[in-house]
């Protein structure tokens, strides 16, 4: 990577630049796959948040687009990010998958003792999988029933009857099965190989670049520890794996200061970066939105310390500037806003986002506001 600085610019500046990356400021009009797929990943365990997280990002949506974009084979969701269902877009998932299952965990001897399934058991087991799920969607159960009719997994059927939900994440992981439609409120799992969107798994050392380009494209300026954070820690990539990643982007990657901290960006954003204005544009975000987890809630850049315990339990951000200054609930249609900050509270430009916010849910709110 390239070592000299090439621009010093301000936590202002680089919070603005991210927002536009975010689709934040300005909002964007890309398609709910668009979103996506730009923030490589969508936290997908409360549908309602997923949800809101994609069209808060939209200068027009409507409600079921995201469940569309999934019947539609546009996104996918697989067990990913410290092993959580998240949405993927079709186009790109399979480089976060190949990721997450580069640490083989399917192999570790205690896997192997519990599941009685050796290393070498995998292949015919995927098999016998993806041919269960040649008909169809199954539920767990299901699934279960039509794998343990064979002999050599009649074992497992205690697991099944359980969930199985350790065993079948490395399913999702390698590209065998993905979540699929819902069927009386249970998750179902279908076959990824039949959705002509789906990409497949590249190799790993063709995704491990493409990833670390991904993360410094929407999350920058970053950090080497913010990427080990993300890709590292949230999908078992391996530290020296990641070293060698981005040694390898060679000149593609340059240096940039920020307020006295090394930070890196894609040399073809560098210019772009280096010329935008500080944003105070204010978004009321859902919990665990990937503009706070993407980073991290240690980030204090964006989520300052005093307001981590808050995000981290799921409550709902303000950001203004890209900066966590407050918290928001929904109840009926009671909007209450907790604001947390020193700074003067933009109240103005907060009714606005409320407004925004009304739209996008589809019902007036009545908004009060707090300063604690």
């Amino acid at each position: 990577m390239s070592t000299s600085t090439k621009a010093r610019i301000t936590w202002t500046q680089a919070l603005a630049w991210r927002m536009g990356r975010h689709l934040l400021d300005p909002v964007g009009s890309e398609s709910a796959a668009g979103v996506v797929r730009r923030l490589g990943a969508v936290l997908s365990m409360d549908e309602a948040l997923a949800e809101l997280a994609v069209r808060t990002r939209r200068n027009a949506s409507r409600a079921g687009e995201l469940a569309q974009a999934l019947a539609d084979g546009a996104v996918i969701k697989a067990f990913v990010f410290r092993g959580s269902m998240h949405y993927l877009s079709a186009e790109d998932g399979g480089v976060y998958l190949a990721l997450r299952s580069a640490g083989r965990q399917w192999e570790l001897p205690s896997w192997v003792e519990h599941y009685r399934l050796r290393p070498s058991d995998w292949p015919d087991f995927r098999a016998a999988v993806r041919e269960a799920l040649s008909d169809g969607p199954l539920t767990v159960h299901e699934l279960g029933d039509a794998l343990t009719r064979h002999r050599a997994y009649r074992h497992l059927k205690p697991v099944f009857d359980e969930g199985a939900g350790t065993l079948i994440k490395p399913l999702t992981w390698q590209g065998d099965m993905a979540f699929g439609p819902a069927r009386d409120g249970q998750h179902t799992f279908q076959r990824l190989d039949d959705n002509p969107l789906w990409r497949g798994i590249p190799d790993l050392e063709d995704a491990g670049p493409r990833a670390v380009t991904a993360y410094f494209r929407t999350y920058g300026p970053a950090t080497l520890e913010h990427v080990h954070y993300w890709l590292g820690d949230g999908l078992s990539a391996g530290r020296k794996r990641l070293n060698g990643w981005i040694s390898g982007l060679g000149d593609r990657l340059v240096t940039v200061d920020v307020e006295g901290t090394t930070a890196y960006v894609m040399r073809e954003d560098v210019d772009e970066l280096a010329a935008v204005q500080p944003s105070e544009a204010v978004r009321f975000l859902p919990g665990h939105d990937q503009w706070v987890i993407g980073p991290g809630t240690k980030d204090v850049k964006v989520t300052p310390s005093s307001r981590r315990d808050a995000v981290t339990r799921k409550a709902n951000p303000l950001i203004v500037g890209g900066v966590v200054c407050g918290t928001w609930a929904l109840k009926r249609d009671e909007l209450t806003v907790c604001w947390l900050d020193q700074r003067r509270r933009p109240d103005v430009a907060i009714a606005q986002e409320a407004e925004r916010l009304s739209g996008i849910i589809g019902r007036d709110l009545r908004l009060a506001l707090s300063s604690s």
